[in-house]
């Protein structure tokens, strides 16, 4: 509906040309993972659980699944080791490549 002042007619008052609002962009499961790596290089404890990663990591990684992914990409990568379920054993040794002959 076209707006109205002291009897004129304003049209362009009602075009929705307002460009849509950017969605924010979301992380990777890759780039949550390097935040998580990130932080568990300062982390003192042996050991992660969901419940630590929800408490203490980064807040890109707070949420239960997103942390959940970026352990299980840790995991297969060798930077964590399995332990119970939620629960991980932090590899602080430089990972290596070994040579096959």
């Amino acid at each position: 509906m076209a707006k109205m002042t002291r009897g004129e007619t304003f049209s362009f008052a009602d075009a929705d040309d307002t460009p849509p609002k950017p969605e924010p962009t979301k992380q990777q499961p890759v780039e949550e993972a390097e935040v998580l790596l990130g932080w568990l290089n300062k982390w003192p404890k042996p050991v992660l659980t969901l419940k630590d990663a929800r408490n203490f990591a980064p807040r890109a990684v707070r949420k239960k699944e997103i942390a959940l992914n970026a352990a299980k990409v840790l995991a297969a990568h060798g930077h964590l080791t399995p332990l119970a379920a939620h629960k991980w054993q932090i590899v602080r040794q430089p990972l290596t490549p070994t040579s096959s002959q």
